[in-house]
């Protein structure tokens, strides 16, 4: 099994999916610090340099109310109502203000949180979590059909079958190949 975590789909989907059939891909600072850093390429306000143990509890926490809400709306049910009220609170822990300043040349706002370094890396993914919740697109949201794969993803194309073509999709591909040459 790949253990890099795969980037591409919303933030909330790419922090789900950290945590694939049997594994934790985020099980240590160091793997947090790794995934922070693929991800603060899209996402700069992810930047951070040296995750504690404390941010990673923060992450994991987050990642569990996702994953809830998530579950749920596959199953076409209610959201847990704690789950939904955790992302609320961690977004209130540390909210985002836009501060203005003058740069020489003209009026510019700056996103900026206060808080700690947990609070403000909680407040980024339970954001994105609402951003992904409230998309409308979420209703085309999928589980990878691969047997042993419990990725979640947002097909850009409806006839996407796996989370990744190169992954699940070639596996998947290989092993069909293999029983239908093997009989």
């Amino acid at each position: 099994m790949d253990t890099t975590p795969l980037i591409g789909e919303p933030l909330a989907l790419d922090l789900v999916n950290t945590r694939p059939l049997g594994a934790d891909l985020l099980a240590s600072t160091e793997q947090l610090a790794d995934w922070l850093a693929r991800q603060s390429e899209r996402h700069p306000e992810l930047a951070l340099d040296r995750p504690t143990s404390a941010d990673l509890a923060a992450v994991h926490e987050v990642r569990d109310h996702i994953s809830a809400v998530l579950d749920a709306l596959l199953h076409g049910i209610r959201p847990p109502a704690d789950a939904l009220r955790a992302l609320t609170a961690a977004q209130s822990a540390a909210p985002a203000v836009r501060r203005l300043d003058w740069d020489g040349a003209a009026v510019v706002a700056t996103l900026q949180r206060d808080g700690a370094p947990a609070a403000r890396l909680s407040a980024v993914l339970a954001e994105a979590a609402v951003d992904l919740f409230t998309d409308p697109a979420l209703t085309k949201l999928k589980r990878c059909e691969a047997d042993d794969c419990v990725l979640l993803f947002l097909p850009a194309h409806p006839k996407r079958r796996w989370c990744s073509p190169d992954r699940c999709g070639n596996r998947v591909r290989v092993a069909r190949y293999y029983r239908k040459h093997k009989e």
